[in-house]
């Protein structure tokens, strides 16, 4: 019988709202759109950190950031942290990288405990329980810390030459006299990348895991493919023709109000106050930026028209589950911020697309689901999908499958929640915040956001009658009820135990009822009478 594979697409840092499929009034995405004709768009799908590294262990861990620790970029997850990966092995599935994954691996833990990088256990530790068959999480600048990826040595067989052909190439513009345009300074957003498309990031990418494939075939094994690819993160710098696509009439006004800017909460001024923040705020960058925001959107799409027209000649559609999804979002100015790191919509709100090739999803095929889902659900997910049974005590997401088959979940979650630590952020400085103290929850309950600020007032959001999130009322007296009320939710899922990773709730249901007596454990009987009594009672000699 044919094996189930599994095709995992993420993109990095696109926002909910930029597909034709959510409603952008201008910007095309037939391809996604298709998948989510044939799949489940789930409308109300939210990270678990608004930025790359802790939203991604989230995402391969299954668990929140408050459990596996790897708070931000850079910050390893430590070793031994169960994956994806983990979970997938004894169901002799594959978990296979093509892309980014922002993983750090934990280096000095591994050393700690003699093992060698190099090997099979090292490399899986090293690349977050992925058989990496390309990684590349992109942002290679010349002279920077980061290795040296496969993408650099392919430009430079072309011909593309320098110490890092991704920053002078790929993600530079020519200049009057074809000098390169540094591609990181917004202000050139609106310039070709120097490189002509079919050789940019995401045509590679798509081909390298269309190359994974072919060769998967012959391996005979079922697969699960994390495609994960770099844009539209920034460097804001798309190729031709895509750079051309879209023009600043196709930009949207931006979601904010000038009474964000009176009297805000300290924690959203020193982020209103970053240079990036300052930038985009300036609708000159906006109207330069966003469109090449668009274009690369829109090249993504196009690849994944040719990478899905693939699996069609193949015959593998039938066979593979698609997911469609984004580690967090971008505010391009919304709010009065640029990047991502707090909890309004447009960055904490990912677009989450399911498309399940069996019998039983045909029933949702083309709709949307408006249910509370969090990234740590994809785990258990694609655990399920593959016949598994998602360990409780290690995993805190829960499987999507029963609603992409229109069934309703018993007791399912009513709030999700979200974590940030800014402690590498110039916002700590700004505030003089101890590095222990820069945390940030955000519990959100479908209407009502909480956003609780170690050593700050809350913050709250009605997006009932606020959509749009520009009236905090975390400091309004009338609206102590719900903050209280959100408080406790954020309480009660603190205190729940995250950490029991090693004993099953199995092993521990079989452990009540006379277990330590069967063990050849006397502890706490009367006499010999009542010894007896309770040795009949569980039928022991």
């Amino acid at each position: 019988m044919p094996s189930r594979n599994v095709l995992w697409i993420m993109c990095d840092q696109l926002r909910f709202d930029y597909l034709g499929c959510a409603g952008h009034p201008t910007l095309h995405t037939p391809n996604i759109d298709a998948l989510a004709a044939r799949g489940v768009r789930f409308t109300r799908a939210y990270v678990q950190s608004p930025v790359c590294g802790p939203s991604r262990m989230s995402f391969y861990t299954g668990r929140y950031m408050r459990s596996h620790g790897a708070n931000w970029n850079g910050f390893p997850l430590r070793v031994g942290e169960p994956t994806l990966g983990t979970h997938l092995a004894p169901l002799g599935v594959r978990a296979v990288l093509v892309g980014k994954t922002h993983m750090a691996a934990d280096v000095e833990g591994m050393a700690g405990l003699g093992i060698d990088p190099a090997s099979a256990v090292g490399i899986r530790e090293s690349e977050c329980g992925f058989e990496p068959f390309e990684r590349d999480d992109g942002l290679f600048p010349a002279g920077g810390r980061r290795g040296d990826p496969a993408y650099n040595d392919y430009l430079r067989g072309l011909g593309f030459t320098g110490d890092s052909p991704w920053e002078s190439w790929a993600n530079a513009a020519s200049g009057p006299n074809g000098e390169a345009l540094n591609g990181w300074l917004l202000d050139h957003a609106d310039k070709p990348a120097r490189i002509p498309e079919e050789h940019s990031e995401t045509p590679y990418m798509t081909s390298r895991a269309m190359d994974f494939i072919a060769g998967a075939e012959a391996d005979g094994r079922p697969w699960c493919l994390h495609l994960s690819y770099i844009k539209p993160h920034w460097p804001y710098i798309a190729p031709a023709p895509y750079h051309a696509l879209y023009r600043q009439t196709d930009v949207i006004a931006p979601v904010r109000d000038a009474a964000e800017r009176d009297d805000p909460h300290p924690v959203f001024a020193a982020f209103m106050a970053h240079r990036v923040s300052r930038n985009f705020a300036d609708d000159a960058v906006r109207a330069k930026v966003i469109p090449a925001y668009m274009g690369l959107i829109r090249q993504i799409d196009d690849q994944l028209g040719r990478l899905f027209r693939f699996l069609d000649e193949r015959g593998l559609t039938d066979r593979t589950m698609i997911v469609f999804s984004s580690d967090h979002g971008d505010y391009l100015g919304d709010h009065w911020l640029g990047e991502k790191d707090l909890f309004h919509e447009p960055s904490v709100k990912i677009p989450l697309i399911v498309a399940d090739p069996s019998s039983a999803a045909d029933a949702t095929r083309g709709g949307t689901c408006e249910a509370l889902v969090e990234a740590i659900d994809l785990v258990p997910s694609l655990v399920e999908w593959f016949g598994g049974a998602p360990a409780p005590n290690v995993i805190e997401g829960r499987s999507l499958l029963p609603w992409l088959r229109g069934e309703t979940p018993e007791e399912w979650r009513r709030h999700v929640f979200s974590e940030y630590d800014y402690s590498m952020q110039d916002a700590r400085l700004t505030l003089g915040q101890k590095i222990a103290d820069c945390r940030l929850f955000m519990v959100f309950d479908g209407r009502w956001k909480l956003i609780h600020a170690v050593g700050f007032r809350p913050m709250l959001f009605d997006l009932g009658t606020d959509p749009d999130e520009v009236r905090d009322l975390g400091a309004d007296p009338r609206f102590a009820p719900e903050r209280a009320r959100l408080d406790a939710a954020l309480r009660d899922w603190a205190l729940r135990d995250h950490n029991r990773i090693t004993m099953p709730d199995a092993r521990i249901a079989r452990y009540a009822g006379g277990a330590q007596l069967k063990g050849g454990i006397v502890i706490g009987y009367r006499d010999e009478a009542e010894l007896a009594a309770e040795r009949a009672r569980l039928g022991l000699p």
